[in-house]
């Protein structure tokens, strides 16, 4: 069975090699074959491992098969099905940590062009997400209705901003009436896999909003955002 092993890994690797740059090798994904290929090896290596170890001992062997062929067939399972279990996953995360922001596709490697996000309704009709600001984590409301993003002195003081320095002069309108706010630019933006820099936001005084805002400077600067049910979808 060893040789069995190693001839699998010698045939798989010509197989990766000769395909070129096909899309796929085997039915399966170029990508994915060299590890369900060293997956199969492994498993054939320790099953000859496991016969050596049982040689004359046939109940033995047979009852160590039966297990290594469980076992086999729960890691085919759970590869073949492991889109629909890391949607299952994704979605008891959301439940359990509201704002989490769902990556749908992540877009082009090293630059996240394309990358498409969403973002669940909350109980109050909030959109909640879980923005990086500047490297530094914020949960902010989606809101459409807001022209610009709009942080709250703490959040702001997290992304490294310094307050004091800021010159509040901007009227803005809030929940609490009429205050005044400081403009700023956000050197970056990241919702999921989206990231923006250069995003242009307000920072409030104390008191005047209670949740920070994910406004259009961000949004209109999106492929395109809309409502699917209860999520917002976003597209870098």
């Amino acid at each position: 069975m060893i040789f069995l092993a190693i001839g699998l890994l010698a045939v798989s690797l010509a197989l990766y090699l000769l395909t070129g740059d096909g899309d796929t090798i085997a039915g399966l994904p170029r990508d994915e074959f060299p590890r369900v290929a060293a997956l199969l090896a492994l498993l054939i290596f320790l099953m000859a491992g496991v016969t050596r170890l049982t040689a004359g001992r046939v109940a033995e062997a047979l009852k160590a098969l039966g297990s290594w062929a469980a076992i086999f067939l729960v890691v085919i399972s759970l590869y073949t099905y492991r889109t629909e279990i890391g949607e299952v996953r994704d979605r008891v995360v959301e439940e359990l940590n509201p704002g989490t922001v769902q990556t749908v596709s992540p877009g082009m490697e090293g630059s996240g062009k394309g990358a498409v996000v969403s973002v669940k309704r909350q109980g109050d009709g909030h959109f909640i997400a879980k923005v990086q600001v500047n490297g530094k984590a914020v949960r902010m409301i989606v809101d459409t209705g807001a022209s610009t993003v709009v942080l709250r002195p703490e959040d702001a003081r997290r992304a490294g901003i310094l307050i004091s320095a800021l010159d509040y002069t901007v009227p803005v309108d809030t929940a609490n009436g009429r205050a005044f706010a400081a403009r700023v630019k956000l050197d970056k933006v990241s919702l999921g896999a989206v990231t923006l820099e250069k995003v242009d936001a307000l920072i409030t005084r104390p008191g005047a909003l209670h949740q920070s805002l994910l406004g259009m400077s961000f949004l209109s600067r999106l492929r395109s955002y809309e409502f699917s049910g209860n999520r917002l979808v976003m597209k870098s």
